[in-house]
Order: C-alpha cells, then sequence, then structure tokens
C-alpha cells in the first residue's frame, strides 16, 4: 500500500481522477504501440504535460496547503535527489512536482493491483 490514501493525502482524490481519466483515454494506444508502457506509465501520465498551468490557477489549487505541499516535495527530493531542485517559489513548478509525487504512489498502488494479463478489465470496470 502507498504511503499517501485519500484520507490523509491533500487533493489525492483529484490527481487520482486525473490518472483514472488518462488511462481511459490512453491504455489501448499505449498497450499497442509502448513496448515498455508499464515501466514508462507514471512518466506518461504525470510528466509529459504539466497538470496546472498559470500561478494564479495554482495558488488557487494549493488553497492553504502550500507549506504542507512543500514539506512533501522537500522530503521526496532530499530522498531521492539528495537535494531539492524544484523551484519552491513557483506555484506551478510547486503544483506539478506535487502532482508528479503523489501520481508515482497512484500509479505504482495501480500497477500492484493490476498484473499485467488483467488490465484491460481494470480499466474497463472502473
Amino acid at each position: 500500500m502507498s504511503e499517501f490514501n485519500s484520507f490523509d493525502t491533500f487533493k489525492y482524490d483529484e490527481i487520482k481522477e486525473h490518472f483514472d481519466y488518462y488511462l481511459a483515454e490512453n491504455l489501448d494506444y499505449l498497450k499497442e504501440n509502448e513496448k515498455y508502457w508499464r515501466e514508462e506509465l507514471h512518466h506518461l501520465a504525470f510528466n509529459t504535460d504539466y497538470y496546472i498551468i498559470g500561478t494564479y490557477k495554482a495558488e488557487k489549487w494549493l488553497e492553504d496547503h502550500v507549506f504542507d505541499v512543500i514539506h512533501t516535495i522537500q522530503d521526496y527530493e532530499m530522498s531521492h535527489f539528495g537535494e531539492v531542485n524544484t523551484d519552491l517559489s513557483e506555484p506551478e513548478r510547486v503544483v506539478n512536482m506535487y502532482t508528479y509525487i503523489v501520481g508515482e504512489e497512484i500509479v505504482n498502488d495501480w500497477l500492484e493491483a493490476n498484473p499485467e494479463e488483467e488490465d484491460k478489465e481494470a480499466i474497463e470496470g472502473q
């Protein structure tokens, strides 16, 4: 089970909905055209386009959770890279990195719950 869940992670359900929509729109194409789509799924769903575009939208999206979100980013980047690389003064970058981090957990949970032979049935059942 992931360290994030819908009960205690800011905007988890919204980010999961984004992923579910991505799968519904792209899963058949990925299976037919991408040999290593399972390995690339997180990158494709959360790192090939921005989740939020625009400073104003990003500030509104963060609500009053900006410091919690920044803390999540700092912990993740220190753990994975040994330093913080995200420009935390840019709301748009903060939102997009946060959705990338939460998205990683969502994708990993989905992959674990959906072995390769069951992928199509899992999406169709949602």
